[in-house]
C-alpha cells in the first residue's frame, strides 16, 4: 500500500508540475475558445444618400438563469415577465412559468429572442434583471450581421452581392473595399455543448468596411422599374431592361432588368443591360448613317429610291415594314421611317467595293470593344470584318447596315446614343461616384472619356435633328408631346434561332424567326439640350399584342421622361390646363397647372395620381398623409380652403 501510494504521489507531482501546462492547454482548448466576430460590410449608397445595400446587426438573446441570485430573481420575475409580454405578445404567466422552469432545470443558455434589430436589442437589454448584465443578470448577447437591400428587389442585380453565388454587380466589383476586419470574443463551454461569452465586452472589436457611393437615383430607379414592369406584363414579354444615363457625366441614374418566371411574374434574373449581347436591329441604322455622313458620301438630303419596299441581295430579302415602300425619300427620312431598304442601298452603294472602310469606321466610333466596366460580366460586342473569311459573306455589309449580323449590349448601344446627345463626346458609363471611409472621401471617380469625337459637330447636329424628327413625324409619333421634346430611334429585330439538335439527332433552327422579336428604343431628352439618355429593350413580346419598337419600347421611354420632368418641372415648357386627368399626359398638364407660386388656397387634387398630388401639396408647404395607391378619390381639406403651412391633409387613393 505504501508503494502504491508513493506511485500515486509521484504521478500527481508529474502531472501537476512537469506536464501541468500541457493538460491545462488541453482542458482550456476543450472548454474555452476564441469566437470570431465578423465586421459589418460597408454600405452601398445611392446618389442621394439612400441605402441600397447594408449590413444589419441581428441579435440572439439568451439568459444564464443560474447566475441570477434568488433575491434578484424573486423580486424581479414579475416585472421581467411583464416586459417580455408587452414586447413579444405572449401572456405574463407564460413567461413566469418559462423562467421558473429554466431555473429548476438550471438552464444556463435559455433562449429569449432571435433575430432582433439593434433598437429591439437595446430595449430587451434594459428589462429588469437583464439590465444587471452578464454576471448578475445572466444577460447573454450573440451578434451577427446580415446583408440587406432596403429597397427590396429593385436593381438587385446591379447592386449585386458577394457570397456563395459569386461576385456580382457593384458589391462584387468593390468587395475588397467593402470588407473590413474581424474581431473576436472568448467563450466558455457549458452544458449541452453550448458556449457562453466569458466577458461583457469583445476582446477585439471588429472594424467595419468602407462605403461605396453609387450614381443611382432612387426616384429615377423606381420610375424606370415600374414603367418597364408595366409594359412587360402588358405584352407578356420574356424579359427586358431599361437604362437611364446622365448625358455629360455618364452617371447611370437607373438600371432595371426584369425576367419572366414560369408563373408569369417578373424579377431581376440577370443584368441584361450589361450582359446580354444581341442584334440591335434598327437602332444601329443611326451608326450606319453617321459613317456615311462623316465620309461625306451622303447628306441627310441625299435621295434614295426605296422602290416598293422590297429588294433581294444574293436571294436574301430586305423588306420595309410599310407595305409598298416609301418610294424616293431623303437619307434623313430613311431614319425617320426606319426604311431597311433605304439604309441598305445607301451603304451598299458607297461601301460595297471597300467594306473594310465601313467596318473600320464603326470600330473607330467605339463599337468594336467592351466599355471596360468595373461590374463583371459585360457582354462582348461583335462587329464582323472582311478579314474574317469564315464569317464574312456576300450580304454581311448590307446586313450590318440595318443592325443584323452584329451584336451589342443595351449599354453599349446607349453609350453611342449618349455620345450623340453629348456633342459627339463618348463617355464611359459610371455606376460609382465615390468611395468613403467613416464619412471621409477616399476616392472620387471622374468622368472618363472613351472617344473625344465620334464625329464632327456638323454630323452630330444633323443626327440629333433626324432623331428628333423620328418622334415628331417618324416611327415614334405615338410618344410625341408638345410639352417637352424627345429624340430617339425605334428598333424592331427578328430573333435568330440558332441550330440545335433534338433527341432524335435532327437539326433545327438556323433562321430568323417571324414569331420572336426584340423591340427597342434608344434616345435622349430634352432634344434641344439633352440632359439624359435612355434605352429600353424588350425581348419576345407577344406578337399578337404588339412587337414593334414604337409600340412596345417607346412608351416606356416616354413614361420615364415624363415622370422625371414631373419631379423637377420646368414651367416654361408647359401650358396650364384643368386638373381633370384621364391619362399620363393629362396628369402632367394638371401637375404643372397646380404648381404655381401664387396659389394661396387648397387645390382640388381629386383624379390626380397620388405621386403628383403629394408633390403639389408638399410644394405648397403642407404635410401629406395618404391611404391606398393609385389616383386621389378624396381629400380631407376642401378645395378653396386657405393654405396654412404645416397643416396635414389626408388623401384617400383608389
Amino acid at each position: 500500500m505504501t508503494l502504491f501510494l508513493l506511485v500515486v504521489f509521484v504521478k500527481i507531482a508529474r502531472i501537476q508540475y512537469l506536464e501541468g501546462d500541457k493538460y491545462r492547454d488541453i482542458s482550456e482548448n476543450r472548454t474555452i475558445r476564441k469566437d470570431t466576430i465578423y465586421y459589418n460590410r460597408g454600405n452601398v449608397v445611392s446618389a442621394r444618400g439612400s441605402l441600397l445595400a447594408t449590413s444589419m446587426s441581428k441579435y440572439d438573446i439568451r439568459m444564464d438563469v443560474v447566475t441570477v441570485s434568488d433575491d434578484v430573481f424573486e423580486k424581479n420575475i414579475h416585472a421581467l415577465s411583464e416586459s417580455m409580454a408587452a414586447m413579444f405578445g405572449k401572456p405574463i404567466q407564460y413567461y413566469k412559468t418559462y423562467f421558473r422552469r429554466a431555473r429548476r432545470t438550471k438552464n444556463r443558455y435559455l433562449l429569449i429572442a432571435r433575430n432582433l434589430g439593434y433598437m429591439d436589442y437595446l430595449k430587451v437589454k434594459s428589462f429588469p434583471i437583464f439590465r444587471l448584465g452578464l454576471y448578475k443578470g445572466g444577460f447573454i448577447t450573440e451578434q451577427r450581421t446580415v446583408r440587406e437591400h432596403p429597397i427590396g428587389k429593385i436593381a438587385e442585380r446591379t447592386i449585386g452581392y458577394d457570397d456563395y453565388r459569386g461576385e456580382v454587380g457593384i458589391e462584387g466589383a468593390y468587395t475588397e473595399y467593402l470588407e473590413g476586419s474581424v474581431g473576436w470574443r472568448m467563450k466558455q463551454k457549458i452544458a449541452k455543448n453550448q458556449w457562453k461569452p466569458i466577458n461583457d465586452n469583445n476582446e477585439v472589436e471588429p472594424k467595419d468596411g468602407s462605403d461605396v457611393i453609387t450614381t443611382i437615383d432612387i426616384n429615377v430607379q423606381d420610375i424606370a422599374h415600374h414603367a418597364l414592369l408595366e409594359q412587360l406584363e402588358k405584352f407578356e414579354a420574356d424579359h427586358g431592361c431599361v437604362i437611364v444615363m446622365e448625358t455629360k457625366t455618364g452617371n447611370i441614374k437607373a438600371i432595371a432588368n426584369l425576367g419572366r418566371t414560369s408563373k408569369g411574374k417578373f424579377y431581376e434574373k440577370r443584368n441584361y443591360a450589361v450582359w446580354e449581347s444581341h442584334e440591335p436591329g434598327s437602332t444601329f441604322k443611326v451608326a450606319s448613317l453617321l459613317v456615311a455622313l462623316e465620309d461625306k458620301v451622303v447628306d441627310t438630303s441625299t435621295v434614295v429610291d426605296t422602290e416598293k419596299g422590297r429588294i433581294y441581295i444574293h436571294r436574301k430579302k430586305v423588306e420595309d415594314s410599310h407595305r409598298g415602300g416609301y418610294g424616293k425619300i431623303s437619307a434623313g427620312r430613311v431614319i425617320e421611317v426606319s426604311s431597311n431598304v433605304g439604309i441598305v442601298k445607301l451603304i451598299q452603294k458607297h461601301y460595297k467595293q471597300n467594306p473594310q472602310k465601313f467596318v473600320d469606321a464603326i470600330n473607330e466610333i467605339g463599337f468594336g470593344s467592351k466599355l471596360g466596366l468595373e461590374i463583371k460580366g459585360e457582354g462582348a460586342p461583335y462587329i464582323p470584318s472582311p478579314k474574317d473569311k469564315k464569317r464574312w459573306n456576300g450580304i454581311s455589309l448590307e446586313w450590318m447596315a440595318w443592325g443584323y449580323g452584329i451584336s451589342l449590349t443595351p449599354l453599349q448601344t446607349l453609350t453611342f446614343y449618349n455620345a450623340i446627345a453629348n456633342d459627339g463626346v463618348m463617355v464611359k458609363p459610371k455606376f460609382v461616384s465615390e468611395l468613403r471611409t467613416e464619412g471621409k472621401i477616399d476616392k472620387v471617380f471622374e468622368t472618363e472619356v472613351l472617344n473625344p469625337k465620334i464625329a464632327s459637330m456638323e454630323t452630330v447636329k444633323k443626327l440629333r435633328r433626324v432623331l428628333e424628327k423620328v418622334v415628331e413625324q417618324g416611327t415614334a409619333t405615338n410618344i410625341y408631346t408638345p410639352n417637352f421634346s424627345m429624340a430617339g430611334k425605334t428598333g424592331t429585330a427578328k430573333k435568330f434561332i440558332p441550330v440545335t439538335k433534338d433527341e432524335h439527332g435532327e437539326l433545327h433552327g438556323g433562321y430568323y424567326s417571324s414569331k420572336h422579336y426584340t423591340a427597342s428604343f434608344a434616345g435622349f431628352f430634352p432634344a434641344d439640350a439633352p440632359k439624359y439618355s435612355c434605352i429600353v429593350v424588350v425581348h419576345n413580346p407577344d406578337k399578337k399584342k404588339g412587337y414593334y419598337g414604337a409600340t412596345v419600347a417607346a412608351p416606356v421611354f416616354k413614361k420615364i421622361a415624363q415622370k422625371m420632368y414631373a419631379s423637377a418641372p420646368i414651367k416654361t415648357q408647359v401650358e396650364n390646363s384643368a386638373p381633370e386627368v384621364m391619362d399620363l399626359e393629362e396628369d402632367m398638364e394638371a401637375y404643372y397647372a397646380l404648381l404655381n407660386d401664387e396659389v394661396k388656397t387648397i387645390p382640388d387634387v381629386r383624379g390626380m395620381s397620388g405621386m403628383d398630388a403629394i408633390s403639389v401639396l408638399e410644394n405648397l408647404g403642407m404635410k401629406v398623409e395618404f391611404e391606398g395607391v393609385g389616383r386621389v378619390k378624396r381629400q380631407s381639406i376642401r378645395k378653396g380652403t386657405r393654405i396654412k403651412k404645416g397643416t396635414t391633409i389626408v388623401l384617400k387613393l383608389s
